[in-house]
């Protein structure tokens, strides 16, 4: 079996380009599996029968344990090797894949999902470290990186279209089995084409460090979530301290340990803390439009759900592109030059939408969404490599859980903060007056709350309900949209300074 520890830089073959393209799809099954459920839930709710607090869990706890595990099983994959804590998760995600899909209960679905979370932690920051130890020549590893920034980006958007497909043609549970192909192919071709790494003296697992990780990303990540869905309340704020707590005393911790799970003089590199900030403001730039967008092209303008997925196709395949472009960019110009020029693009393409009508067309918001999407994509690219390269290989897995969990920051606090201003100024905007309490309550509560309500009133009534709740929430989409092109400008400034005179690919 072949192995890897700490190798000089040498040009890849064709077993390790196979060994990406096994890494790659891991990564889009993964992808896929965050957004897919989506469209079943009305399935599920028919068959399962969940309470609304179960049907959240079902949706939610997924990324509450997936994030919360990232930097345990990335430091852990350093220790034990990466290949191995891939094929262990591959084989679980496999098994919990199995379980969803012929769940009888909604707790049997709810457990399901949890060690679905737990295996996709360990695929995650595994995949990405591989590609740091096989990939050693600066070149090819960015373009490795781009591949894997692409299927990421890629099985996100094709979730809801493959989920669509699949509820046509066959039961709920099929969006959970369309795993197991991949997982195989994972798990037989992985000790074939997949050199093992880890590093060769890790030092001691700190099994108090991986509980306060823990302790203080689900916490974290559960009152930023409920935050968005329902309002901040007392269990919201008892979370977040209890998160913010635990994250603080992980801090402290690190700082007297010998062997740490995250070293905390990563981040005195300009390169590496620039890259880890960047990667979480542009993808919660990215899910905060998403977020929005979503119900602009349904709710506002119309569309079914999947005519609004392939609206938002063409801002998905910008994102693909620009992930692998940015590979080649770097010849040519540094890597705060191409970064910095993204989401400067970004920031344009959030300064678009505010020029969005309730009585218009897709156009200006896929223009929007397409140059959102290219500064996303180059940036989940080049700042992924950022992050890696400046660790050595053995430490890459530690490394990559911790780009990778301010990804995951980055998307819960993009849907609730871009998406508590939208709601604040939905909720101002929204004429109740001709509604009575309990359908005013409903009406304000979401969009789609509004669209339920004008349903049971009268045509004129509903009529003027509908225009109101169109123009406010646009106008709260409006707002985000200047948010978003301030954040991203701001980033775009941000980097040009701080990663001045990086030329590490060019």
């Amino acid at each position: 079996m072949p192995s890897m520890q700490s190798t000089p830089d040498r040009r890849a073959r064709a077993q390790d380009w196979l060994g990406l393209v096994v890494l790659a799809f891991a990564v889009l099954l993964i992808a896929v599996d965050g957004t897919v459920l989506d469209l079943a839930l009305p399935f599920i709710s028919a068959d399962l029968a969940p309470t609304s607090n179960q049907l959240l869990w079902i949706i939610d706890v997924y990324s509450f344990v997936l994030a919360g595990l990232l930097i345990t099983m990335g430091t852990l994959g350093d220790r034990i090797g990466r290949r191995r804590l891939l094929l262990i998760g591959a084989a679980g995600f496999g098994i919990a894949s199995i379980i969803a899909a012929f769940s009888v209960s909604p707790e049997m679905l709810i457990a399901a999902r949890v060690l679905q979370g737990v295996s996709g932690a360990t695929l995650m920051p595994a995949t990405l470290g591989l590609i740091r130890t096989i990939f050693t020549d600066s070149r090819q590893r960015i373009m490795a990186i781009g591949v894997w920034g692409a299927m990421a980006g890629g099985g996100a958007a094709a979730g809801p279209l493959v989920g669509g497909w699949l509820l046509e043609h066959f039961w709920w549970g099929s969006v959970f089995l369309i795993n197991i192909p991949v997982m195989l192919v994972l798990i037989a071709l992985g000790p074939l084409v997949i050199p093992e790494s880890k590093d060769p003296n890790p030092g001691k697992f700190d099994l108090v460090s991986s509980a306060l990780s823990l302790a203080a990303l689900v916490p974290l990540v559960f009152a930023i979530k409920e935050t968005a869905t329902h309002g901040f309340d007392t269990v919201n704020a008892v979370a977040a301290a209890i998160g913010i707590a635990a994250g603080i005393a992980f801090v402290r911790r690190q700082r007297t340990l010998e062997s740490p799970m995250i070293d905390l003089r990563l981040f005195a590199k300009p390169a590496f803390s620039t890259a880890v900030f960047t990667n979480f403001l542009s993808v919660f730039a990215l899910a905060g439009v998403l977020f929005f967008g979503a119900q602009y092209l349904q709710l506002v303008l119309g569309n079914s759900p999947l005519q609004a997925g392939l609206l938002l196709l063409p801002g998905t395949v910008s994102s693909i592109v620009t992930s692998l472009i940015a590979a080649y960019l770097v010849r040519i110009w540094s890597p705060g030059t191409v970064l910095g020029t993204g989401l400067a693009v970004a920031a344009v393409g959030a300064a678009l939408l505010i020029g969005l009508r309730a009585d218009g067309g897709p156009g200006l918001f896929i223009a929007g969404f397409v140059l959102v999407g290219a500064g996303a994509g180059a940036a989940l690219t080049l700042t992924s490599d950022l992050v890696v390269s400046a660790v050595e290989p053995e430490r890459a897995g530690a490394a990559s859980a911790v780009s990778e969990t301010a990804y995951e920051l980055g998307i819960a606090l993009g849907v609730a903060i871009l998406g508590t201003v939208v709601m604040s100024y939905f909720r101002r905007g929204l004429d109740v007056s001709g509604l009575d309490p309990v359908q005013a309550l409903s009406a304000q509560e979401t969009l789609g709350g509004s669209v339920a309500v004008a349903r049971t009133l009268p045509s004129r009534a509903a009529e003027l309900l509908s225009e109101s709740a169109d123009a406010a929430f646009v106008s709260g989409m409006h707002a985000a949209a200047v948010a978003t092109s301030v954040v991203m400008a701001a980033t775009s400034i941000a980097v040009f300074v701080r990663l001045r005179g990086n030329t590490t690919h060019a």
